[in-house]
């Protein structure tokens, strides 16, 4: 076959199927040129998801009639001013989407600029699917206006490979909502099918456009991001860890003022998240990334969603530095808003009376103390374990049990009430004091798992493993960090053989050095087993067969990807997972305020180590209309 030609009109239509995949693909390159055009209002419409129709009109500079054919031309730009494509400061630049949109559409393009000589000198110019079929005048207000209908009506091949009106909709949104982020200097407004959907003012701050694009629980539960590395400045916000979601759809990332969707950037936020994330959760965030433009290429991909650092390591870590370091001035926040139903879970029934089982009328029956309530820590004395004894916390007071004679060892109270009864303090503390303890006082325990203290302006419920979870992995943390860069460990009495198969204990032995700054001595026993002598003295009793399973399991899932830093965080959120106190264990007053003050002074302690809150409020508000009081 001899080489031939392609003609202009299957060149556009080829070029359209890069850069024009959809309704939302189109619609995404006419705002971009809106936005390069100057403008301060860009109006959008869609009709059928914008299968059928896309309008965007803007207030900008606009086109003279001589420069609206130009602009149907393949690769004709007014975005360069020289060669210099590594220097592009617009979001277009390749002179690549309008005669791709109208070779597979019927396209209609008005443009006016503002010359006060000419009372009419708008000029329209309509192809449809690639034929100019209307050239002249055009009434029109200042700036630009463009119409796509029927897109891809003569390319059957593609049309069908579109998906439903609700879901192109979706797309489409997406962009405008992408887009009006990047510009809050530009005011957006969208409609589909009569109905208006969107609609933002300009002249906002990132942070408000932000919030009114996404949701106002996320400014309730975020916190501002702003670091500056050399000539790069990253800013923004990024939500608590307990404020997530189960995709990565709800993370805006710009670049110069550019939206992207990059797996560098995407993975830089799942690093700084990592210990404070469960694997399946994703975090709500907008990153504004500013640098020169010769530091990063734009000209990657057809569609400019992807971008290449010049320096990509130095960037993800601007990043991971940026949300951590914003995280840590949130301390001990948690998501500081109730589930929606939460406060209809709560009922109020009325109690019938059962004489038979009137427990006033009846003398208290003493029963001796069950066995596994007289000891009940695992030193004998029911203090917490390993770096968390009575000498990390408050010196350990006596263990008031309202229902614990502790002289006979007797239980003074009806069959009745036992299973009613949690633990509470014998004499009733002063009121919290809100600037002092956030947290409020420890008034009890629930199902010996939930702590229950009363704080200055509401009643605050602690989950007493996840809480400590993250305690105990901020103290790993720390001694890692600091002079001796090691964890206390603790010799095994005698040493634990665990068996796994080879392939798991050899990611474990090339991984010996650094899980020995944890504390662990491990060494290979045979080809199929791991010797361990020691553990890191947080654990202490702890099952250190699941232990080092789960770290295999963990540095073979993500080993490879992680860095150093990263791999360190996750065996740190892997011991402290097993290191901490856990649901169903009987805490003293003493240990659960302990607890709450450690928390108060702990970064990251509103959620555990898997992204889950360690502790929520309900305000005192809240209580009275439970009980009809407002």
């Amino acid at each position: 076959m001899s080489i031939r030609r392609l003609s202009d009109e299957l060149i556009n239509r080829i070029a359209a199927g890069e850069v024009v995949e959809k309704p939302a693909s189109a619609l995404k390159e006419l705002v971009e040129n809106a936005i390069d055009a100057g403008s301060t209002q860009i109006d959008i419409k869609l009709s059928n998801g914008g299968l059928d129709h896309i309008m965007v009109a803007d207030n900008g500079c606009g086109m003279r009639a001589d420069e609206i054919p130009i602009a149907l031309e393949r690769h004709a730009t007014s975005k360069l001013s020289d060669d210099a494509i590594e220097m592009v400061a617009t979001l277009g630049f390749r002179g690549e989407a309008l005669p791709s949109i109208a070779s597979v559409s019927k396209f209609t393009i008005e443009s006016r600029v503002q010359n006060v000589d000419n009372i009419i000198d708008g000029h329209k110019i309509i192809v449809d699917h690639g034929v100019k079929i209307f050239d002249g005048l055009a009434a029109i207000p200042y700036g630009t206006r463009v119409s796509v209908e029927n897109l891809f009506a003569k390319v059957p091949a593609r049309r069908k490979f579109l998906r439903t009106k609700r879901s192109e909709y979706a797309a489409s949104l997406d962009i405008v909502r992408r887009l009006a982020m990047a510009r809050p200097d530009i005011g957006f407004s969208l409609e589909h099918d009569g109905r208006r959907t969107l609609s933002v003012q300009a002249g906002m701050s990132p942070p408000e456009r932000v919030a009114i694009l996404t949701s106002d629980a996320l400014a309730q539960n975020s916190v501002a991001v702003d670091l500056e590395r050399g000539n790069i400045k990253l800013g923004g916000i990024a939500s608590l860890p307990t404020f997530n979601r189960g995709v990565a759809d709800h993370q805006f990332l710009f670049v110069n003022g550019r939206p992207v969707k990059d797996r560098l950037l995407i993975g830089a936020i799942r690093g700084a998240y990592a210990e404070m994330l469960a694997r399946d959760r994703h975090a709500v965030v907008a990153l504004f990334i500013e640098m020169p433009a010769e530091e990063v290429d734009v000209n990657v991909h057809p569609a400019k969603t992807e971008v290449r650092f010049r320096e990509p390591a130095m960037v993800r870590g601007l990043i991971v530095s940026g949300l951590r370091h914003a995280l840590d001035k949130g301390g001990f926040r948690a998501v500081q808003r109730p589930a929606e139903n939460a406060n209809n879970a709560w009922q109020v029934e009325p109690i019938t009376p059962n004489p038979q089982h009137n427990i006033f009328d009846r003398p208290l029956e003493r029963q001796p103390l069950p066995a596994d309530q007289r000891d009940y820590g695992s030193n004998g004395e029911g203090g917490l374990r390993g770096d968390y004894a009575p000498s990390s916390f408050a010196e350990r007071a006596t263990d008031y049990r309202p229902h614990y004679d502790p002289l006979t060892g007797e239980i003074t109270q009806s069959d009745e009430l036992a299973p009613l009864m949690g633990r509470a303090e014998a004499a009733h503390a002063p009121a919290p004091d809100g600037t002092k303890h956030p947290l409020g006082i420890a008034r009890g325990q629930v199902a010996k798992t939930y702590i229950v203290a009363e704080a200055e302006d509401g009643l605050v419920i602690v989950d007493q493993h996840a809480a400590h979870e993250r305690l105990v992995l901020e103290r790993m943390r720390a001694a890692i960090e600091g002079a001796d860069n090691k964890v206390a460990s603790q010799a095994l009495l005698l040493p634990e053989v665990v068996e796994m198969d080879e392939v798991a204990c050899d990611r474990l032995a090339s991984r010996f050095e650094e899980l020995a700054q944890f504390g662990m001595e491990l060494e290979r026993f045979g080809n199929a087993a791991i010797l361990v002598r020691s553990v890191p003295a947080v654990l202490g009793g702890g099952a250190v067969q699941d232990l080092i399973t789960d770290l295999a399991d963990e540095i073979g899932a993500y080993d490879e990807a992680l860095s150093l830093k990263e791999r360190i965080d996750l065996v740190a959120s892997t011991m402290a997972c097993h290191g901490s106190v856990r649901a169903g264990r009987v805490l003293n007053v003493t240990e659960m305020n302990a607890l709450l003050r450690e928390m108060e002074v702990t970064p990251h302690s509103g959620q555990c180590n898997h992204g889950r809150p360690t502790w929520v409020k309900l305000a005192l508000d809240d209580v009275e209309k439970l009980f009809g009081r407002k």
